[in-house]
């Protein structure tokens, strides 16, 4: 395919790695929080590249920028992460122009979520793209196409029910919970961190089993007691963490450590223990499963739990993808248009100047010259050819750097900021 930018020699990229290859661990390895994201950006700039946004989320981190090679890009990821670049070669992804933008709507409009129509990972485009663009790093371009994927993401939430019922790993997480745990309501349950997906959780736990044996800790308290006063549940000191594991019947971790922050050396159980890790990275050490009593259940885990909702989501597929590509065609017209905009004002500009020069003629060789008339006359005519032109460029069919290569060299057209 042709380069999409204009940019000789640089072309638009999507690298990156997701659920679909790299499991949990993996993930966490690449997981970049907001100081990482801000040092790539940063280090992205100093080495010249002109235009990306990063997200990194527990589900994908992916970049989508200009380079001249996918590596430039694919380097600033592990080296801003804990991820090699063999690990990369294994479970990551590289997809160019066309692909890359196909990718990033599919992504932007919950098609391409763990849960299907999960639509938290638009607010995340949004907040790269201000990121990007407060270092100057998101150019017309960019800019353009995450302002469609936008348009694509409300379009098909407002137009189609993708994202109707109540699925996400939240309340997978509650499922699980009621369906593994008898006598819930009885039962003392501990949230260890304050990560979305935990707080989502806790309030669904909150509203489903009118639960009042839910306490909340959390290594900065402040936060803890916000969210302590909207749900109406206990806060305890983080010192307090493992003797309220003791008393625990089920413990959410929802923290946002790069490290474990719970393994089985703080496990002193007098009970049978049900741990859900709703973290990325994990936030659970694997060794909790040695000890007794203790099922441990990782977010991908309850990520595939399926259920009616899920299986109603996927009817509206086809709708989601008419409007991805309504709104993506008109992207691609506008690129097209921006790229080939610069040659026909050249053009018209050369047939002006032509123009001029066998007007000038004519006034010294003509006695009665209607300057009037001949102005309208090659107005129209100009304006004609470039509009012939134009359209053969607007084309689908037509391949429009050769067309535009050629144009340049036809009329000698001085060379065209591309």
């Amino acid at each position: 395919m042709e380069n999409i930018n204009g940019l000789k020699h640089h072309y638009f990229y999507s690298v990156g790695l997701s659920y679909k290859k790299a499991d949990a661990e993996i993930r966490g390895k690449f997981s970049l929080d907001t100081q990482a994201k801000k040092c790539l950006l940063e280090q992205a700039k100093s080495e010249g590249i002109e235009s990306l946004i990063v997200t990194s989320t527990c589900n994908r981190t992916e970049i989508y920028g200009f380079a001249e090679h996918p590596f430039q890009l694919i380097k600033l990821i592990c080296e801003n992460s804990n991820g090699s670049v063999e690990a990369f070669q294994k479970v990551g992804f590289v997809y160019k122009n066309q692909e890359a933008i196909n990718h990033l709507f599919r992504v932007g409009t919950g098609l391409d979520s763990q849960i299907l129509g999960d639509f938290e990972i638009i607010s995340q485009l949004k907040n790269a793209f201000v990121q990007s663009k407060e270092l100057n790093l998101a150019n017309a371009f960019l800019e353009r196409l995450v302002n469609a994927v936008i348009q694509a993401s409300k379009k098909i939430k407002t137009d189609t029910q993708i994202s109707s019922g109540a699925t996400s790993v939240s309340f997978a997480s509650v499922q699980y919970i009621f369906k593994n745990v008898e006598d819930i309501s009885n039962k003392n349950i501990l949230l260890f961190g304050t990560g979305k997906i935990g707080r989502n959780t806790c309030e669904n736990l909150v509203k489903h089993s009118k639960h009042e044996h839910i306490t909340l800790i959390n290594r900065t308290k402040d936060k803890a007691e916000k969210i302590a006063n909207k749900l109406n549940v206990i806060v305890k000191d983080y010192a307090d963490l493992q003797l309220e594991i003791q008393k625990a019947d089920v413990l959410v971790v929802a923290t946002g450590a790069l490290n474990p922050t719970v393994d089985k050396a703080i496990l002193n159980l007098k009970k049978p223990l049900l741990i859900l890790d709703l973290s990325i990275p994990k936030n659970v050490n694997e060794n909790v499963n040695e000890l007794d009593g203790v099922t441990l259940v990782h977010m991908d885990q309850l990520a595939q739990m399926t259920d009616e909702t899920l299986e109603n989501r996927k009817k509206h597929i086809p709708a989601a993808e008419a409007i991805i590509e309504e709104i993506k065609d008109e992207f691609m017209a506008w690129t097209k248009q921006r790229k080939f905009a610069p040659t026909i004002h050249a053009l018209k500009a050369k047939l002006n100047t032509i123009k001029e020069g066998e007007l000038n003629f004519q006034r010294k060789k003509l006695a009665n010259f209607d300057e009037e008339q001949a102005e309208l006359i090659t107005a129209r005519i100009i304006q004609k050819i470039t509009n012939h032109f134009a359209n053969h460029l607007k084309d689908d069919e037509t391949m429009v750097d050769e067309s535009i290569e050629w144009i340049e060299k036809i009329f000698q057209l001085e060379t065209v900021a591309k």
